[in-house]
């Protein structure tokens, strides 16, 4: 399943630094505003220590964790959505992800010149939300255009639609974001599914502060936290800079000891992609056996059929079964076995939803 994160802000304010955290591409970073003329795409593994339990019991050959595509935007600017700073390019590539992390910059630095002259996050915040509402001001305006010449020849549903795209168009041009627009899960599907508009995108927000603030951050992140707060969205305090300098250490032993001379119990960034999972509506579910303990990408409320699909086409095409075990019983009782013996296992039908860290087997004919 390819699900793309999108990494947006305005420019120089750490987003490639925390890109580089967590991808395994690395790019380079850079003090000069505008300095990139593409995106940077990388793959993120998503941490799970229960792949590690699973295989501690059974010793596959290789663990293989969940991943999900993560797209380093260069930052925008004033003007962005009017080809200003690097442009609609990357509006445009905005419109392909699934999810968006909106980084702010919440720490001072003198040799890091900020392009709008000083630190402010919620100016920053509001200055990316307009340029991101205007190009879905645009979209959706062109779309009443085509409703029209149909609502002329007296077709109805295109007059209701009409209806449902000016009060989107108000709202947008009250300089609000989509996401916020009060319309049913049907008509969002019917009337501007096929838009991708970019404020209707799932959004979480990472406040990129200095060293000494990694903990408990600063006065800038408490201003964020009290702009967004009616909207509550996900907001994660990570360092940026002392992410990356753990991210270069090769052992893992080194790693936790800088985090805890740090305060922390574990990297900012790994709390940045399980939230970024969750924001793009996602569980896992595992296999198991001696090739390797692996973790698969579905979205919540999948069937075991479409999550066979995942694996492989054919497994949901000829599916007869799943064989279950929840995650919790298996490291409970240690084997497959014994979770038999204690009556746990379970034989499921195409009905059959599958829950985050089920451990499937799948039965199928083809």
């Amino acid at each position: 399943m390819s699900l793309k994160c999108g990494i947006i802000g305005i420019t120089n304010v750490g987003k490639t630094t925390i890109f580089n955290c967590i991808s395994k591409t690395k790019a380079e970073a850079s003090t000069f505003a505008f300095s990139t003329n593409k995106s940077n795409i990388g793959m993120i593994d998503v941490p799970d220590e229960r792949l590690y339990k699973i295989d501690a019991l059974i010793h596959s050959a290789k663990v293989v964790p969940a991943t999900v595509e993560i797209v380093d935007i260069p930052g925008l600017a004033k003007g962005s959505s009017h080809g200003e700073g690097v442009g609609n390019k990357f509006l445009a590539d905005i419109q392909q992800t699934d999810a968006l992390i909106h980084v702010l910059r919440c720490f001072d630095d003198e040799n890091l010149p900020h392009v709008e002259g000083s630190v402010d996050p919620v100016r920053d915040l509001e200055i990316v939300d307009l340029e991101l509402q205007v190009r879905d001001l645009d979209l959706v305006q062109r779309k009443m255009q085509r409703l029209e010449k149909l609502a002329k020849t007296g077709d109805k549903e295109a007059k209701r639609q009409m209806t449902v795209l000016q009060g989107l168009i108000d709202h947008l041009e009250n300089f609000r974001n989509v996401r916020d627009y009060d319309m049913s899960p049907e008509d969002k599907k019917l009337i501007i599914g096929d838009l991708f508009l970019l404020t209707d995108k799932p959004i979480m927000y990472v406040c990129n502060v200095d060293d000494a603030s990694a903990v408990d951050g600063n006065h800038y992140v408490e201003k964020v936290k009290e702009v967004l707060k009616e909207q509550n969205p996900a907001i994660l305090v990570i360092a940026g800079e002392l992410e990356a300098e753990i991210s270069e250490l090769e052992s893992e032993e080194d790693r936790m000891e800088f985090l805890k001379d740090a305060g922390l119990k574990e990297p900012g960034v790994n709390k940045m992609i399980r939230a970024a999972y969750d924001l793009l509506d996602l569980q896992s579910f595992f296999t198991a056996g001696p090739k390797e303990v692996k973790a698969w990408t579905i979205r919540k409320g999948m069937t075991a059929p479409e999550a066979s699909g995942v694996i492989h086409s054919d497994l949901e095409r000829g599916f007869i079964r799943a064989e279950v075990m929840k995650y919790d019983d298996f490291i409970r009782y240690g084997s497959e076995h014994a979770v038999k013996e204690a009556g746990k296992f379970h034989v499921e039908g195409k009905n059959y939803v599958v829950e985050d860290g089920d451990i499937l087997h799948i039965r199928f004919n083809v």
